[in-house]
């Protein structure tokens, strides 16, 4: 790749998941502030899985995830400008992982309260599975819980097939159930009661939705997948987003990929695996954006200032 497709394809990159082209964002750059650690740190899984490039397939498959719930669907498809404005929905939620992980507690509550807020104005009537009208609101517990799972499901699932590539930053420390019970601070902080704390607490709780028949297929769900495999990207993102598609796919367990009426993802004409094929799209992603984004920096930032702090006295809390 030239030097200077290189540097379309980084602004390109930066636009779709930030809105800040050539910069960073205002709200990244400020993380560097603050008065604390965070609820999470260096050396925590979340940051090791948050900190690859697996959370970009992992993102499109926790959306693929959490349309599964009727509810879940009816406040995406009424309520969001998804179909106007898919990148400042994406933005947004970038906004807001990134915050409560790397930034100092303040900012994660503020950003959690933020998010709720927004919530508030999100409510309705969908139908279930079985044809019975119910009423919805976005910070109803249940809804909030079913979103968290599907976060947290997805970003380990990728992380397991994809990070391990990335430097040796596919190790999570303390395992995988590190890394459902440090989320769950995320979860405790939009409302969710009880979040799983291990993956076998996150499988049973994922699979009594489904087995409660609260998750169904539907000719709207149907709309939304047809928009999340071409939500009107950049066409030199296309091609690349296509694959990563193909991945979050065959990431799913069958229950749920069947229940989304996906196919085995195959790419083109010849059958390139799906995950071969989206690992080498995450290979370019890091190419044009680096190994360590500037949130992670910001924040390293702010614990080395915390650091220098306690040094001279002040003696912050630095966790």
């Amino acid at each position: 790749m030239s030097l200077d497709l290189l540097g379309v394809f980084r602004r390109e990159l930066q636009l779709t998941f930030t809105g800040s082209p050539g910069r960073e964002p205002d709200w990244s750059a400020a993380l560097a502030d603050g008065d604390d650690a965070g609820f999470l740190g260096p050396g925590s899984a979340a940051w090791a899985v948050h900190g690859s490039m697996a959370p970009i397939v992992a993102g499109v498959r926790a959306l693929m995830m959490q349309a599964l719930h009727p509810g879940a669907l009816a406040g995406v498809y009424e309520h969001s400008r998804f179909r106007e404005d898919p990148l400042g929905r994406l933005a947004g939620t970038i906004r807001w992982i990134f915050t409560v992980t790397y930034g100092d507690t303040t900012a994660a509550r503020s950003a959690s309260s933020h998010v709720l807020a927004l919530h508030r104005a999100v409510t309705g009537t969908y139908v279930d599975g079985d044809g019975t009208e119910r009423p919805y609101a976005a910070n109803d517990a249940d809804l909030l819980r079913w979103v968290h799972l599907a976060f947290t499901d997805s970003f380990l699932a990728a992380h397991l097939i994809w990070g391990s590539f990335w430097g040796g930053r596919g190790s999570i420390p303390g395992g995988p159930d590190a890394y459902v019970a440090e989320w769950a601070v995320a979860g405790e902080l939009m409302g969710v009661p009880d979040p799983p704390r291990t993956v076998a607490q996150l499988h049973e709780a994922l699979d009594d939705y489904l087995r409660s028949g609260a998750l169904a297929h539907s000719d709207r769900l149907d709309e939304v997948m047809r928009f999340l495999r071409a939500p009107g990207l950049s066409p030199l993102l296309r091609p690349g987003y296509r694959v990563l598609v193909a991945g979050a796919v065959a990431s799913l367990r069958e229950p749920y990929r069947q229940l989304l009426g996906l196919p085995r993802p195959r790419l083109g004409p010849v059958p390139l695996p799906a995950v071969a094929g989206t690992r080498a799209v995450l290979a370019g992603v890091r190419l044009a954006l680096g190994r360590r984004g500037p949130t992670e920096t910001s924040a390293r930032r702010r614990l080395a200032r915390l650091r220098s702090e306690q040094q001279d006295g002040e003696s912050p809390d630095i966790g």
